[in-house]
């Protein structure tokens, strides 16, 4: 039961840290306001790329965790990083 909770916890980190690292590339590399820039990646075919940019923060949780012996939620983080990885092939293959 302790571990599931240790996943959810690196699931959760995982979620944030991606949501996060998308809105940070946008803001720092886009003219455009947070939504004008997602409805362009959407005109133009480039949310999976910019979902894959903001997943690149999920590498600093995930082995933060690993070097702080968390491994459970280092799991996590690689669940959640998976999930953006099926949501991407979504994305390109739709």
């Amino acid at each position: 039961m302790k571990n599931r909770k240790e996943v959810l916890i690196g699931f959760v980190v995982g979620i944030i840290a991606n949501t996060f690292g998308t809105l940070l590339y946008i803001l720092i590399f886009s003219d455009l306001s947070i939504s004008e820039t997602y409805q362009a990646a959407v005109r133009q075919g480039h949310v999976g790329s910019l979902l894959a940019l903001g997943a690149i923060l999920n590498l600093i949780a995930f082995f933060g965790f690993l070097r702080l012996k968390r491994d459970y939620r280092a799991r996590g983080v690689m669940i959640a990083t998976l999930i953006t990885a099926l949501v991407i092939l979504y994305y390109k293959i739709f």
